[in-house]
């Protein structure tokens, strides 16, 4: 019998609580590609965080009142010419990787007297078809983004290569655990952001405080 969605919450929450082992863990809801009923569905049955990857459909969604009583995170990559729509609007931006775009946030959120908060995303596998800064990158980026007005740099998230996630999820946390040491100002090292459907107890256990499921909870995705 196939589980409703909202008992597929109720599975992923059983979960995170065994993998977390009395550790507070943020589950985001990745509702890349599904419609704005969906994600009511999902908030309703306990979803705090919904994240999406693409601009257009949080502008829908969020038209069409999808996302009441969420919070809303940005996790897909995200163009320059894009930020004015989501800077300020949004609780969280996971994916940010290079200082223009950190400029970018940074002018746009000021100009609006916000506070954007972002997590800096990493390409932990150095792959070259992934957004995300080369982890002997990231010291001078976050050193740049401690210095900018409207932006507060939350903690570091990433998406490592498919094919063998797991042996990333050491190595990322150990690099949050020496950002955090190192206490640049506006710098907080208070989310690790990673593991997904297929891994996110895993990543878990391996200390990310923060996962995106997307499919396991709202079902395949329904591309064009």
């Amino acid at each position: 019998m196939d589980l409703t969605l909202e008992q597929r919450v109720a599975v992923v929450r059983e979960n995170i609580d065994r993998a977390a082992a009395g550790r507070p863990v943020t589950l985001v809801g990745v509702a890349k590609t599904k419609p704005a009923e969906l994600v009511v569905r999902a908030v309703r049955a306990g979803i705090g965080a919904i994240g999406e990857n693409y601009v257009q459909e949080f502008r829908e969604k969020s038209a069409a009142g999808a996302y009441a009583g969420a919070a809303v995170h940005i996790i897909g990559h995200l163009q320059q010419n894009k930020v004015k729509y989501v800077a300020g609007k949004v609780d969280l931006i996971q994916s940010v990787d290079s200082a223009a775009l950190l400029q970018a946030i940074s002018k746009r959120a000021a100009s609006l007297g916000a506070v954007q908060d972002v997590l800096i995303e990493v390409n932990i596998g150095g792959e070259a078809e992934k957004s995300g800064c080369a982890p002997q990158a990231l010291e001078e980026l976050l050193a740049g983004a401690s210095a900018l007005p409207g932006i507060r740099v939350r903690g570091l998230m990433a998406i490592p290569p498919a094919e063998d996630t797991r042996a990333y999820f050491g190595p990322m946390y150990n690099l949050f655990v020496d950002i955090a040491a190192k206490k640049y100002d506006n710098v907080s090292m208070d989310f690790l952001s990673m593991g997904m459907s297929d891994d996110y107890e895993d990543a878990i256990r391996q200390g990310a405080n923060m996962v995106r499921v997307g499919s396991f909870i709202f079902g395949p995705r329904n591309y064009i």
